[in-house]
């Protein structure tokens, strides 16, 4: 049964401290722009009580998992920087917080790691530096440009917590019951049967021009793909796959999902990423369900 920045701040050129969280209980050890952290108990009453195998193809920094994917679960993501720091945090935990040790919060030293071929490293040292960008850089945002760089601006924090111990531990042992996969999201999906369950967290539709925020891989998220995953859904759906997709409310996706005979639910999150203040806030949601 499952229950469900301002002024210049000081700087500092000393190795990050590292430094222990106050539980156990592992949670998302990236931060993620759109993550559903806020609405975890929302959703918990939208899931099933029971399923098999629990699926997620576009994990992100996994909030859900980490609250509800007990047992034998498989996740995926197309990023492949993101697909190997959990990969490495699940096998390497005690390198990767080794190699954590040896980064600091600095504007200089932030652009420096940027800039870092990561072609020419190892995992570990690769999902290190992942995890000090999402950590300092700006607002957790991963954005990449056409050439697949990432290009996110440094953060003003005081003192961000970079190398966090104890919850890269208790992740790693949750991940080892987890299967990690680096492929599109149909391919992913591609074993899940009858039984199984599926929590879809896409890059979302845009509500407008200016609100498209789905450069996680070069080429972004678009149309074409959006259209793709309705089919994906209808697959699932045909085997007998219980799924819950988040998405944007964008105009007329709601009656579009209505209209395959799912459920549809507007829920309301907080989003802080727009360049203009007045568009932050409270926007719509749509949880959309074939149970």
């Amino acid at each position: 049964m499952v229950k469900m920045l301002a002024k210049n701040l000081p700087q500092t050129s000393a190795p990050a401290r590292r430094r222990r969280s106050s539980r156990a209980v592992p949670r998302p050890f990236l931060k993620w722009v759109g993550g559903k952290t806020q609405l975890l108990s929302t959703f918990e009453s939208f899931m099933p009580d029971t399923w098999g195998r629990y699926f997620e193809p576009f994990v992100g920094g996994g909030a859900m998992y980490w609250r509800n994917g007990q047992g034998e679960s498989v996740l995926n993501d197309f990023n492949s920087e993101l697909a190997t720091t959990y990969r490495v945090v699940r096998d390497e935990v005690e390198g990767l917080i080794e190699a954590l040790a040896e980064h600091y919060y600095d504007k200089d030293y932030y652009y420096e790691v940027r800039a870092w071929d990561t072609s020419r490293m190892s995992d570990v040292k690769r999902a290190a530096r992942m995890i000090f960008l999402n950590r300092t850089g700006f607002n957790g945002l991963y954005r990449v440009n056409r050439s697949g760089r990432f290009n996110v601006p440094f953060g003003r924090y005081t003192d961000p917590l970079i190398c966090d111990e104890e919850n890269l531990r208790a992740c790693s042992k949750r991940l080892g019951e987890t299967e990690l996969r680096n492929e599109d999201f149909e391919v992913a999906l591609a074993d899940a049967d009858d039984g199984d369950f599926v929590y879809l967290d896409p890059p979302y539709a845009p509500v407008s021009r200016s609100s498209n925020f789905t450069a996680y891989v070069a080429g972004g998220f678009g149309t074409d793909q959006q259209d793709r995953l309705r089919l994906t859904l209808k697959a699932l759906d045909h085997r007998k796959v219980r799924f819950m997709l988040s998405n944007s409310d964008a105009p007329g996706l709601a009656e579009l999902y209505a209209a395959d005979g799912w459920r549809v639910d507007r829920v309301m999150a907080s989003r802080s990423v727009n360049s203009k203040a007045s568009r932050r806030g409270k926007v719509g949601e749509l949880v959309v369900r074939n149970y």
